[in-house]
């Protein structure tokens, strides 16, 4: 794991690096720069370009592309914690142990600095810089723009705030921490097919991956969110509870979740080690998330 750990730290580096030269290179009259940076640059673990670099090297795509499409996500992925915070949904102060955006600025500078860091996500991956064909280019635009939206990340932060203090099935949940978390990591895993060409099943396979390690990236968040210390985890724990959020652990209780995602976990790294001992990095990642203490 501490070899992981090394390797997870370089890419979440190298994506840092990417970020910077983009973001800082913007047009100094750009008002929204500083909240942009101070929510992009928090101390994140970069988990999602994580997944996209492991992915990759399975397939023997170039590291700086996929750095950079690893950038493209977590911008939507910063966004998204922007908004998520906000009064209006979560009522969060904290994020990764310091003030929320919408906290150390205001409200509607968070809200825009969250807008311009989702379409900053498709300059990424429009602009010249990143050489692909335009067919791929195309199809990723498409892909992620699909995952991030009413069908997706924000169709399933809709349903996670409308289900809040009512009964939900066990079905409805996972369908909704699966829009809410695992369509972004979907991306990253599926991406790589895009790139590489793949036909439609080996990239619904891919996909497939992707959706369930997002679904245990969003139980482990919910365990951690149960039994946490918020200066661990950075941010205020046992909220669930007090809010009415439908989590597994609300429905069936902390062991019984406990055991889902050990045994949702198995069966992921048995997907993944078909595609054989250059898996072994992406195995790491799933291992890394169920063992995680933020």
């Amino acid at each position: 794991m501490k070899n992981f750990l090394t390797k997870q730290d370089k890419i979440a580096e190298d994506t840092n690096i990417f970020l910077k030269k983009i973001i800082l290179n913007k047009n100094k009259k750009n008002f929204l720069s500083n909240p942009m940076k101070y929510a992009i640059f928090s101390g994140g673990k970069r988990f999602r370009s994580t997944i996209i670099v492991n992915t990759g090297k399975i397939f023997n795509i170039d590291y700086k592309k996929l750095i950079s499409i690893g950038a493209a996500v977590e911008c939507i992925h910063s966004y998204s914690l922007i908004h998520d915070d906000l009064p209006a949904m979560d009522d969060d102060d904290l994020r990764r142990g310091k003030l929320a955006t919408h906290k150390k600025f205001n409200e509607f500078t968070a809200i825009l600095a969250g807008n311009s860091l989702l379409t900053l996500a498709f300059e990424f991956l429009a602009s010249k810089n990143l050489k692909f064909s335009p067919k791929i280019k195309n199809e990723l635009i498409n892909t992620l723009a699909l995952y991030s939206g009413s069908l997706g990340l924000a169709g399933g932060q809709y349903l996670d705030l409308t289900y809040e203090k009512k009964k939900i099935s066990k079905k409805r949940i996972l369908n909704m921490q699966i829009n809410k978390t695992g369509k972004l990591f979907a991306f990253c895993c599926e991406s790589v097919g895009i790139i590489k060409n793949l036909n439609y099943q080996r990239k619904k396979n891919l996909k497939k991956i992707g959706l369930d390690i997002g679904l245990l990236f969003q139980i482990a968040d919910d365990l951690i969110d149960y039994k946490g210390e918020t200066k661990i985890a950075g941010k205020t724990t046992k909220k669930d509870k007090s809010k009415g959020k439908q989590t597994l652990i609300n429905l069936i209780g902390y062991k019984n979740t406990l055991i889902f995602a050990n045994n949702l976990k198995k069966k992921i790294i048995i997907q993944i080690k078909k595609y054989g001992i250059k898996s072994t990095d992406l195995q790491e990642s799933v291992k890394f998330i169920i063992n995680r203490k933020f």
